[in-house]
C-alpha cells in the first residue's frame, strides 16, 4: 500500500474567489499563510451583463493574487524536517524502500526566476472561470449521459483571445482566454515547478528539477461518466499546456552543484486520451491495481465503404461513424517544441502531430516479495 504523508508549513495567499453556481457568483476574500488564518466573505450586486452570463448550473472558479509555495524539506535550524511531502511505502525489485520526496512545489506569477521570487498570480476570469459542471452527454457525443466535468478556461475565438504561447501576447492573437502578464496587470499564467528526488535504501537521489514558464491550461478537461455494458467509470481526458519555456536538470542534494539545464522552448501539448467513439476506462483488478485503458472502438452497425472510398455509394451512417473518428482534430494529439537545447547546445525543432490513440492499457504491479 502506498502512503502519502503530509507535514507542511506551505504559504498559501489567496485574495479573492469567485464561485458561479446556480445561486448566482459568490466573491469570498481569503488571505492565508503560514500564521493563523483570517477570512471575510461578503456577496456583491450582479449588474445585467453579468446576469445575463449565468445559466444556473455548475460551478466556476476564479482565484485572484494566487500564489502557493511548498516549502523545503531542509532541516532549520534546531534540526527539524517540519516541511514534507513524502509518498512511501514503495518497495524496488529488491526489496527495499523507496519515498518520493517533493522538496518544493509553486504556482506563482511571471517572471519567479525558477521558483527564486514568488509573485501573485489570478487562475480564470470571471467570464471564464475553472468549472466543475454536470454535462448533457448528449451535447458532447456520450448518449443519454449525465457527465462530470472539470475544466479549465475554455478557448474563445482568435479574434477575441491571446496567443496561447507568447508572454506578451496582444488580444485578437489567438484563441486562448488567459492573458499574459503585463507592466499593470498579473496575468492568468502561472510559473509552476516541482522539485524532488528519490530515495532508493539508503541511495537518495540528486534533485530533479521541473519548472514551466507562464503556462497556459485553456481548453484542458477531465470528464466522467458510467458505462453500463462495462460496468466501470468511463471518461475524456484533453491536456492542452503551452509554455514558452519547460525545462528540466538535476543539481545535488544542497543545491550548489547542478546538471546542463534541458530547455523545451514553445512547448505546446495538446494530449487527448479517450473521446466519445473510444472512451478511457478507469478500473481497479482483484489484486488491488490500478487499470487504465482505452479499448479498441467499438464498431457501428455492419455497413459497406465504397471501393473508392467516397460517402457515394457507401452506407451513410457507417461512412460518418469512421469520418467522424479519423477526421475529428479533438481526437488526436499534437505535441510540438520550438527548440530543445541541452546546455548551450540547441538541437532545433521537434513535433509530433495528429497522434490517434486506438488501443492503450496501463496496469500497475506490485514489485514487492
Amino acid at each position: 500500500m502506498t502512503v502519502v504523508e503530509v507535514y507542511s508549513d506551505e504559504t498559501l495567499s489567496c485574495q479573492s474567489v469567485s464561485l458561479r453556481s446556480p445561486f448566482g457568483w459568490v466573491v469570498a476574500m481569503i488571505c492565508a499563510s503560514a500564521a493563523p488564518t483570517h477570512s471575510v466573505a461578503e456577496l456583491q450586486q450582479l449588474g445585467e451583463a453579468e446576469m445575463s452570463e449565468i445559466d444556473g448550473a455548475g460551478i466556476g472558479l476564479v482565484l485572484d493574487n494566487f500564489t502557493f509555495s511548498h516549502g523545503t524539506d531542509r532541516p532549520d535550524s534546531a534540526g527539524n524536517q517540519s516541511r514534507i511531502f513524502k509518498i512511501s511505502g514503495i518497495k524496488s525489485t529488491d526489496g527495499r524502500d523507496v519515498d518520493i520526496t517533493v522538496n518544493h512545489l509553486y504556482i506563482a506569477g511571471a517572471n519567479t526566476n525558477y521558483g527564486e521570487n514568488l509573485t501573485p498570480v489570478n487562475l480564470g476570469r470571471l467570464l471564464n472561470p475553472w468549472r466543475i459542471d454536470i454535462v448533457d452527454g448528449n451535447k458532447i457525443g456520450v448518449a443519454d449521459k449525465a457527465v462530470l466535468e472539470f475544466a479549465a478556461p475554455s478557448k474563445i475565438a482568435p479574434t477575441e483571445g491571446f496567443d496561447c504561447m507568447g508572454a506578451s501576447a496582444s488580444a485578437g492573437s489567438g484563441s486562448c482566454s488567459s492573458r499574459p502578464a503585463s507592466g499593470d496587470w498579473i496575468g492568468e499564467r502561472a510559473d509552476m515547478g516541482m522539485q524532488m528526488n528519490v530515495a532508493v535504501g539508503d541511495d537518495r537521489s540528486a534533485n530533479l528539477n521541473i519548472h514551466a514558464r507562464s503556462a497556459v491550461l485553456d481548453g484542458s478537461y477531465i470528464r466522467l461518466w458510467g458505462d453500463d455494458q462495462r460496468r466501470q467509470m468511463a471518461g475524456q481526458f484533453k491536456l492542452n499546456f503551452y509554455s514558452p519555456e519547460l525545462s528540466i536538470n538535476a543539481c545535488a542534494q544542497d543545491g550548489l552543484a547542478c546538471g546542463s539545464r534541458i530547455t523545451m522552448s514553445d512547448f505546446a501539448l495538446e494530449l487527448a486520451i479517450g473521446n466519445s467513439l473510444q472512451p478511457v476506462f478507469f478500473d481497479v483488478d482483484g489484486t488491488g491495481n490500478f487499470v487504465l485503458e482505452v479499448d479498441a472502438i467499438r464498431p457501428p452497425r455492419p455497413g459497406q465503404i465504397a471501393a473508392n472510398g467516397l460517402r457515394a455509394g457507401s452506407n451513410g451512417q457507417t461512412w460518418d461513424f469512421y469520418a467522424n473518428y479519423y477526421g475529428d482534430p479533438e481526437f488526436r494529439s499534437n505535441l510540438t517544441i520550438g527548440n530543445f537545447s541541452v546546455g548551450d547546445r540547441d538541437f532545433g525543432a521537434a513535433r509530433v502531430q495528429g497522434m490517434l490513440i486506438q488501443h492503450l492499457k496501463i496496469q500497475t504491479k506490485d514489485l514487492a516479495p
